[in-house]
């Protein structure tokens, strides 16, 4: 499963904490981190806890940012930009919205020759507040990648090639959007939704890591 040459290749990857994107690229004998606010679920000391934004110059080769807070980017949000959720105000939904595209820019635009960057679809409002904004590469589903489930994501690339299904099965079943509840449930969901399917991961280590080797060695 090494790769040849992937102990010299710095990967960071963003918004992660269950080192899935991550611990997909170490498999593969890369030099790959993960940095998020929270703290690591499986407590690995290929973890930095803290704003990603402090890491960028640090000599990557690939930034993959693996889940942003999107709630105010995506589509399925715009709704409480005109009437906020109870308790909440108009003002700070646009707030975070605007907090959201500055977060979504600094990644996009990093000092990083390899970029990806995953999100749902955007609405108008978000497309305006990001710097050098630019239509998805293409978005992927899970059941492309061998988990029979629906959802879809969307994936802005820069300097990497469009993924290529690796394991397409049957079943369609949008298994973490249906789920709901309140409190503990909620937040349970929330980090549901936020882990990456090893499938793709796995797809993003092999196809990509092995673009990012071949691209470096004909520079040199």
């Amino acid at each position: 499963m090494l790769i040849e040459g992937a102990e010299n290749t710095r990967v960071l990857v963003a918004c992660e904490f269950s080192g899935t994107v991550r611990d997909a690229f170490l498999e593969r004998g890369f030099d790959a981190w993960s940095c998020d606010l929270l703290p690591d679920d499986k407590g690995s000391n290929r973890h930095m806890r803290g704003d990603v934004r402090n890491m960028l110059g640090h000599g990557w080769h690939l930034l993959i940012v693996a889940h942003p807070p999107c709630t105010r980017l995506c589509n399925s949000g715009v709704r409480w930009l005109s009437v906020p959720p109870p308790g909440r105000t108009v003002e700070e939904m646009w707030a975070e919205l605007d907090e959201g595209a500055a977060l979504f820019s600094a990644l996009w635009n990093a000092p990083v020759p390899h970029v990806a960057v995953e999100n749902p679809v955007m609405h108008k409002h978000a497309k305006a507040r990001i710097v050098d904004y630019r239509e998805p590469s293409q978005s992927v589903q899970p059941w492309q990648f061998g988990h029979g489930e629906t959802k879809r994501t969307c994936l802005w690339l820069r300097n990497l090639p469009v993924l290529s299904p690796t394991n397409i099965v049957e079943g369609r079943t949008a298994r973490v959007h249906r789920a709901t509840g309140w409190g503990k449930a909620a937040v349970t969901r929330w980090r549901e939704r936020s882990r990456f399917f090893p499938g793709i991961a796995a797809a993003m280590a092999d196809q990509w890591g092995h673009h990012i080797i071949n691209t470096e060695r004909l520079a040199a």
